[in-house]
C-alpha cells in the first residue's frame, strides 16, 4: 500500500508537471515563433522557462513530488502526536499511574490517539491482563508488559520515519538532473559558438535558457527537499526520543506497582 501510494504520487506528479510544461509553458502564444516555439515574447517569463527542455518539465514534477510528501509528513508527524500537548498527556498518565487507576490511564490514551498513546496503553492493557496471573512471577509479569511495549513500539516508530527517504531521493536526483540540464544547455551554447560563420544569436540565447533553468530547477527541488528531510528527522528524533522516556517512566511505576 506505501509503495502504491508512492508511485501514485510519482506518476500524478510527474503527468501534472508536463501537463503544465507542454500546455501552459508551452502554448504558441507564448512564442514570436509559434509553430517553433524557440523564441519567447519579450517578458514572457511561462515561453522562457520552456525553452529550458523537457527536463524543465521532470525537474518540476520532482518539486511537486517534493512539495506532496512535505504536506504528508507534516500531517502524519502531527496526526501521531495525538489529540493534546504530549507533555500534558504524559504527566497525566503518570499521575493516573502513581494513584494506581489504570483504568483512566487507558481511558486518557483512548482520548489522545497518536504513537505514543498506542504504545501506553498496550503496556497498560498488558499490565492488567497479567498483574493478577498467579502462573507468572514478579519478573516475568514485567517482561510480558516491555514485550508488548516493544512490539507495539516496533509498528509506530516506522511510521513516523516513512517517505523521508523519498525527499533525500529528489534531492539527489534532482541535483543530477539539473546538472544534466545545464551540460546540455552548455554543449548547444557552445555548438552555436564553434558552428563558423556567423553566430545563431537564436541557438546560443537556448542553449543558456536550458543551462541556466535547470540549473534553477534542480536546485529549488533539492534545497526544499533537503531543508524539510532534516527538518521531520529532527522532529521525528525528538518524538522517538520523547517516546523512549514516556515507556522507560511507565515501565518503573508498573515495576513497582507489581512488586507491592
Amino acid at each position: 500500500m506505501k509503495n502504491a501510494f508512492n508511485m501514485i504520487v510519482v506518476a500524478l506528479s510527474m503527468a501534472i508537471a508536463f501537463a503544465i510544461y507542454f500546455l501552459w509553458m508551452g502554448d504558441p502564444s507564448n512564442f514570436a515563433d509559434a509553430a517553433t516555439k524557440h523564441i519567447p515574447k519579450p517578458g514572457n517569463v511561462m515561453g522562457t522557462i520552456y525553452t529550458g527542455g523537457f527536463l524543465v518539465g521532470i525537474l518540476m514534477g520532482l518539486i511537486l513530488i517534493s512539495i506532496t510528501f512535505i504536506i504528508e509528513r507534516f500531517l502524519s508527524i502531527n496526526k501521531a502526536k495525538g489529540k493534546a500537548n504530549l507533555e500534558d498527556f504524559i504527566k497525566k498518565i503518570q499521575t493516573h499511574l502513581v494513584n494506581n487507576d489504570i483504568d483512566s490511564a487507558i481511558a486518557e490514551c483512548d482520548r489522545q490517539r497518536g504513537s505514543l498513546a498506542s504504545i501506553v496503553r498496550s503496556g497498560l492493557e498488558k499490565y492488567q491482563a497479567v498483574k493478577n496471573d498467579s502462573t507468572l512471577d514478579d519478573e516475568k509479569k514485567m517482561l510480558e508488559v516491555k514485550r508488548a511495549i516493544d512490539e507495539a513500539t516496533n509498528l509506530e516508530t516506522p511510521l513516523l520515519e516513512k517517505n523521508l527517504v523519498m525527499l533525500s531521493t529528489v534531492a539527489s536526483i534532482s541535483t543530477m538532473i539539473g546538472l544534466l540540464g545545464t551540460t546540455l544547455g552548455m554543449i548547444k551554447a557552445f555548438a552555436a559558438l564553434g558552428g563558423g560563420g556567423t553566430v545563431s544569436a537564436q541557438q546560443l540565447s537556448t542553449g543558456i535558457s536550458e543551462a541556466l533553468y535547470n540549473t534553477a530547477g534542480g536546485l529549488i527541488a533539492a534545497v526544499l527537499s533537503i531543508v524539510f528531510y532534516n527538518y521531520f528527522a529532527t522532529k521525528v528524533d525528538n518524538f522517538v526520543y520523547m517516546i523512549d522516556e514516556t515507556i522507560l517512566s511507565v515501565t518503573e511505576i508498573l515495576t513497582i506497582k507489581i512488586k507491592k
